[in-house]
């Protein structure tokens, strides 16, 4: 068992599916809970030191704060759209409910400033499609490259269709620099089943010096991947599985910035991108709201 690795259902509950802190992962900033709401359902979610996002994975809820109300349209699943979400600083208590049930992700990390609840709709979502050929992939930006002011936290998803590659070429952020942010990461993965059961992915991490890491694993719906530093990368979907997962970022800087650095073995898969075409099965989602249109980039996630 690898402890980088957090299988589905290890941190789950009552209606918690998956609770990761900074103390369970080890570290100072990022953390992760998934909420699973049945019907009806709601939950009480106090943000203390962290600020946080409500992103809805699947299926709709209303969010109430300090008396306000935000409603949150959602999506039905990761795979068909992206999502309106709810920014909710430190020091903060919000109850969740949702009429018809869903799954709902609330990336965290602690925080020293505490801004105003910012409700963003999915119009707003950057949307990218990086990549080229096998290494094709779509991101969808939330809490990164975009407006909305947050302390530390940095959140993107990122959508692989089966067969490709993400998080390629690997790349690393474990130390600060010119050209580089130290940002602790988490990887939750969902899988998009076939016609007879789940499917399955597998993700890599690596040592970029004298810290060992070394992670290459089997990766299923539910499952969590932590990342403190190293390389990281491939992300593989299996042929036939399209491949989900959310990326939750922080660390101590708070420019907002996302810097990497690539192997430097493996930089020059970039350049094979200029004669490759994007993979017309990009962008994945149905529809792109109108403000979202695509833009083509050579960034790494």
């Amino acid at each position: 068992m690898n402890p980088l690795v957090i299988r589905a259902g290890e941190t789950a509950h009552d209606d918690v599916a998956v609770d990761v802190t900074p103390e369970r992962a080890g570290w100072t900033f990022s953390g992760l809970r998934v909420i699973e709401l049945a019907a009806g359902r709601s939950h009480s979610l106090a943000t203390g030191p962290d600020e946080a996002l409500v992103l809805p994975l699947a299926g709709s809820c209303a969010v109430t704060v300090a008396g306000t109300t935000y409603e949150l349209v959602g999506r039905p699943d990761v795979f068909t759209a992206v999502t309106d979400y709810l920014y909710l600083p430190r020091d903060t208590v919000a109850t969740l409910t949702s009429a018809a049930g869903g799954r709902f992700a609330v990336p965290t990390t602690r925080a020293s400033r505490r801004l105003e609840v910012s409700y963003r709709p999915a119009s707003d979502v950057v949307v990218g499609l990086r990549g080229a050929g096998s290494a094709s992939r779509q991101v969808n930006n939330y809490a990164l490259g975009n407006d909305l002011e947050t302390d530390h936290l940095l959140v993107c998803e990122v959508l692989t269709p089966g067969g490709n590659w993400s998080s390629y070429p690997p790349h690393k952020h474990d130390e600060h620099s010119e050209t580089e942010r130290k940002l602790e990461e988490i990887y939750y993965f969902e899988v998009q089943p076939g016609p007879d059961g789940p499917g399955f992915a597998f993700h890599r991490t690596y040592a970029s010096g004298a810290r060992p890491i070394d992670l290459s694993e089997e990766v299923r719906s539910g499952d969590v991947v932590l990342t403190p530093n190293g390389y990281h990368g491939p992300s593989m979907a299996a042929p036939g599985y399209d491949l989900y997962y959310l990326n939750v970022m922080a660390g101590p800087a708070q420019d907002g910035a996302w810097l990497m650095s690539d192997d430097p073995a493996h930089h020059w898969i970039r350049e094979t991108w200029d004669s490759q075409v994007v993979d017309p099965r990009l962008p994945m989602t149905a529809s792109v709201p109108s403000s979202a249109t695509p833009v083509t980039t050579k960034d790494t996630q």
